[in-house]
């Protein structure tokens, strides 16, 4: 129980060093890991549902080499290419507002030791310093942040290729 105590104590004491900014941050991850989550449970789960499905009606038409038959392969590759491009913007995006944030909470932070230093004096370093704690916090949350989403935003991406190609090629002409 202590244990708990004190990680929850640490945790708050951690955001409210960085700011509101570092809250903002923190939500910013939460929602990205949270959509990677979900690409990563469709892309396991109902994807492969979807897949498996797709290529037995495929392979179960009689006739796959007419216009007709061709119009119906292209919509069914487009519609599967949709479905694993599914909110990847949205994580890339997510991504790119990580490091910005974080420089938000630079300004912010350093909005604050020149605030501490218009008030005390240029000589009180315990003001500066908590201004320029404030300040490389955030900082170092949004690049952690950005990075740790660059790496699975990476993954997904070659993932909707790579199963892009396979349904692409698993939708043969031939019979």
């Amino acid at each position: 129980m202590y244990a708990l105590l004190d990680a929850y104590e640490s945790l708050r004491v951690f955001l409210e060093t960085g700011g509101i900014v570092l809250l903002l941050i923190g939500i910013n991850i939460f929602g990205m890991w949270t959509l990677i989550f979900e690409r990563i449970w469709f892309f396991q789960v109902r994807y492969r549902k979807d897949k498996a499905g797709t290529l037995e009606r495929w392979n179960a038409r009689q006739e796959r080499k007419s216009w007709t038959a061709q119009q119906i392969r292209t919509a069914i590759i487009s519609k599967s290419q949709e479905a694993l491009n599914d909110r990847l913007a949205l994580i890339q995006t997510l991504i790119a507002i990580c490091p910005l944030l974080g420089l938000l909470g630079t300004v912010t932070g350093m909005i604050d030791v020149f605030t501490s230093m218009s008030f005390f004096g240029s000589g009180n370093a315990r003001n500066m310093a908590a201004g320029v704690s404030k300040a490389t916090i955030p900082t170092m949350a949004g690049m952690v942040g950005a990075l740790s989403g660059l790496f699975a935003i990476t993954y997904l991406k070659r993932y909707a290729q790579r199963e892009s190609e396979l349904i692409e090629d698993g939708l043969t002409t031939e019979h």
